[in-house]
């Protein structure tokens, strides 16, 4: 295997290339008067949808690097408590957080001092490469909850 290729396809997978919207355009010019709305029958507001994004990738990415990284309790410690948050600060604090994370954990993933399939001395079993496959994974399916609200408030896409 040709682990330098396997490598650049997790940093473009990483990145939100490929065949969806990226995070940076879900987020894009999202109004503040759109980020708390809620919308029948949808469990979470657009601000709850960014904060969830970030705290898991975050949790993702200190599990992967720091062995004494305790994990916020679930479901409550992923999830903020308000459909909004505190000020328009927050929401670009916490964009902010996402994308310094998402690049770290780029970092990781690029740095081949980091073994993609070994098992961390930490956790039960798990490597590098399924962590950056789980923040794929989780990123796209919340990006995509983020592009159905920007359609459903009529937010430009």
């Amino acid at each position: 295997m040709d682990e330098s290729k396997l490598r650049e396809q997790l940093v473009y997978s990483l990145s939100g290339k490929g065949a969806h919207m990226s995070f940076d355009q879900a987020v894009k010019g999202f109004p503040q008067e759109s980020i708390r709305e809620r919308i029948p029958h949808l469990a979470h507001t657009a601000w709850q949808q960014v904060f969830h994004l970030w705290t898991t990738q975050w949790d993702i990415l200190e599990f992967s690097r720091d062995p004494a990284h305790e994990s916020p309790h679930w479901p409550d410690g992923y999830w903020p408590p308000h459909d909004s948050p505190d000020s328009a600060k927050l929401w670009d604090q916490t964009i902010g957080k996402f994308r310094s994370d998402l690049a770290a954990m780029i970092a990781l993933v690029r740095d081949t001092k980091n073994d993609l399939l070994a098992p961390f001395p930490h956790g039960e079993g798990q490597t590098l490469l399924r962590e950056a496959l789980l923040v794929i994974d989780h990123n796209s399916y919340h990006v995509g909850q983020l592009v159905d609200l920007r359609r459903l408030l009529e937010v430009g896409t």
